[in-house]
Order: C-alpha cells, then structure tokens, then sequence
C-alpha cells in the first residue's frame, strides 16, 4: 500500500495540510511525536502527518529532526514524503528541505510554496502576500522569526548550500542532471493541479510546499476514500487567542463587534503559571464559564488591548525578558483552557496559533489527532477525547481567515446543526 509522509513544523500547519487529503477521503493522523514509530499504524492510515514543531529551533535541530525523521521513514517503505512548509516562508527552511534530500537519500525536491487560495503566491521565483514581497509584509515584521529575503532561492540559502532551480508554473520539463532543489512559480489553484500533473507521481516522491500544494499532491497521487461526515457541533464557540498576528487580532476586533465577549488576559493570568488553579483563579474562571456558556460567544486573548503597558511592568517586576514571555504563554493557554474544560466549559474551541494547540494537547495528555474537515481556508475542525467526552476544537493559524471568520464560523456551526434537527 503506498503511504504518504508529511512533516510539518507547527501544529496548525500540520492539520490544515492533512485535512486537505481527509476532505477526499483518505484516512490521515496527525501526531506531535518525533520518535514516532511507523510500524505502528494500521493499514487503513494513508497519510501521516509528523508535527516536529521545529519552527522556532536552532537550524541544526530542525536538520537532524527532519533527517531522522525521513530516515526512519524510508527503512519503514514510505516511497512519498512531502516536507510542509510555512505559507509565509518561515521557520527553518532550507535547512529542513536539504534535511529530506539528505535522508532520502535523493537527487532533487520539488518545491512549491504558493498558496493562491489565501493570496500567497510565487512569480518569477520570489514569493508574495496579497500581492506584497514576503520580506516587505507582515511576515517581515513577524516578532519571532521575520522573512528577510523575498527570492524563495535566496531564503533557502540562508541556510543551506544545495542548488536552487527556479521554474515558470508551466514548466515541469527540464533536464535530469539539475540536482537540488526545484522552486515552481504558481498563482492559482489550475498552476498547481498542472504542475502535479506535470510532474506525475515519479517526481513527486519527495516534494515540498503548504496545504495549497497538498491539495494537488492528493489528487495526483489518487489518495481517496469516504469523506467523514460532519458532525453536529457545539453551538457556543470559545477562542483560545495566543496569537499576535494582524490578521487574528482584526478578526478579534469585528468579532467584538458581532457580539463576542473579548477578555484580555492580564499579566499575571498569562504569566504566572501557579495562577490558573490558584484559590484567587477558581471565582474568575467560573465567571468566564458562566459568560461563555449564557453568550455563545467567548474570546480570550492573550494580547494587550491598546494603550496598555501592564506586561512590561510585569516583566520589569519579576525580571522577566521577552523570551521568556513568548516560552511561557502559549503553556499557560493551554493549561487555563485545560481547567476551562475540567469546570464545565461546553464549547467548540477555536485556537489560534500552532504553539496554542500544542500546549493544550499536552495539557489533556493527547498527542494525535485526526482531522475531519476543512471549515474555510485555514480553519480546520478535528475533535479529542477527554474526562469520557468528545471535545471539538477549530484549529486556525495565526495568519489566515477573513476578516469575518469568526462570524462565519458560528453561521456554519449554527446552519448544519439545523440542517440536523
């Protein structure tokens, strides 16, 4: 039976990638676990995502996880192993794509970055958002790991020396001598269908990309089945927000608009780790319970609201540096949604931030998951059991969504639970 391998760096970018091969059936697992064993899995399995959450390491690391990784892989016989990518080219790229030639033991990788359907696209070898060069965007800003470069070739020479080939979206054809790594221009979803297409299984055994590409990848490699069906969801919807991307934060704001209550976490709830089943933190989180479960509509936020300067005093008077901020409160998320739950939360959750899911998936003691459908681009609906229940979450990254999305969501939940009833 042939399988598919996809590693992703972050959790989130892990399911948006797999559900794209769910949504036509095949049945896919996403799993947090580096060492883990393919052996393992049933025969029914078909795609395998591997989270090695190797974003935000040192580039060696990401080299030898994604090294053993594919290694381990390969002597197990899976002939495909697709490396996902950030759609806004960050993260430890060129180390980890040299790590898939180098453990596969291979000549080439194709590359395709684009992702048409959230307007990230590549032309003429340099990547761009809404029409903007990666470096000169948002992500070239981005607080943890900015884009420096806008040239696709010149971000993997960051780090590594393997030889980049840059091609128009029409052009899969080129001689078989070239070795390295292969970057593909595309701007709309027929670019990528025809470059899988052109390509054609045999040189798709080692590729790379985002969801966007992925989806094409599933077509061409025939991986199908019985889609899942929908379930009926939870109508109160509840956000986890460890995010600080623009895009969250103006979905935050009309979602305030629409009606949500949008709580921003002080320093202290956010920060002080002893705080989340602390007797000072038992009345508080009831009272969010209680709001979230009588409104519907919950967001709670980990970023200042404007005008406050409480996090830096905070961090002045526990001598705290931003480093240790950033380590801390995506932990803390997970362990305030994890009393959440334990307190009578009833609610779909959304998270937002590949870091914010970890954190709760470790916190309930789950490292696997199976996604279950696309919701809109970005969103992705899978579910995990805990205290004897199913709880749904929405996972979203920090960059994607309209502006509307969380109204849209709740439409969505609110119309196939009618459809339902």
């Amino acid at each position: 039976m042939e399988r598919l391998l996809i590693i992703a760096d972050d959790f989130t970018g892990a399911l948006d990638t797999g559900v794209q091969f769910t949504d036509r059936g095949a049945e896919t697992q996403v799993v947090m676990d580096p060492d883990v064993d393919f052996s393992t899995f049933d025969d029914k399995v078909k795609v395998i995502v591997v989270n090695l959450e190797s974003r935000h390491v040192p580039p060696i690391d990401a080299y030898r996880l994604v090294y053993k990784t594919v290694v381990k892989a390969t002597a197990a016989g899976i002939r495909y192993i697709y490396k996902k990518t950030d759609s806004g080219l960050r993260g430890n790229i060129g180390a980890e794509l040299t790590a898939v030639i180098d453990g596969a033991g291979a000549d080439s990788l194709m590359f395709i970055p684009a992702f048409p359907r959230n307007n990230r696209n590549t032309m003429s070898g340099v990547h761009y958002i809404d029409g903007v060069p990666v470096a000169e965007s948002m992500f070239g800003n981005d607080p943890v790991d900015p884009v420096t470069k806008s040239r696709v070739s010149d971000i993997i020479h960051i780090q590594s020396g393997t030889p980049c080939f840059e091609h128009a979206a029409n052009s899969t054809t080129f001689p078989e001598d070239l070795n390295g790594i292969h970057i593909f221009d595309a701007s709309s979803n027929e670019d990528l269908q025809a470059i899988a297409e052109g390509l054609g299984k045999e040189r798709l055994h080692f590729s790379a990309g985002c969801a966007g590409f992925a989806a094409a990848l599933a077509q061409e490699l025939g991986l199908a089945g019985v889609k899942p069906q929908f379930p009926e969801l939870p109508t109160n919807i509840f956000m986890a927000c460890g995010s600080v991307n623009p895009i969250t934060i103006a979905q935050m704001k009309n979602g305030e608009r629409a009606g949500y209550t949008h709580l921003h976490l002080t320093a202290q709830q956010k920060l002080d780790t002893r705080w989340p089943r602390s007797a000072d933190a038992e009345p508080v989180i009831d009272g969010w319970i209680k709001t979230a479960n009588s409104t519907g509509k919950f967001i709670m936020d980990a970023n200042e609201p404007e005008g406050c300067d409480e996090l830096s005093a905070y961090m002045q008077a526990h001598d705290m540096d931003f480093s240790e901020v950033y380590k801390t409160i995506a932990p803390q998320i997970g362990r305030i949604t994890r009393v959440l739950l334990d307190r009578g939360l009833d609610a779909t959750l959304l998270c937002t931030g590949g870091d914010t899911l970890v954190a709760l998936m470790r916190e309930v003691g789950v490292n696997a998951l199976r996604p279950i459908s696309e919701i809109s681009t970005g969103c992705v609906l899978t579910s995990f059991e805990y205290n004897g229940k199913l709880q749904y979450v929405i996972t979203k990254s920090g960059g994607f969504g309209t502006p509307d999305v969380l109204i849209k969501l709740g439409e969505r939940i609110s119309a196939t639970n009618a459809a339902r009833s």
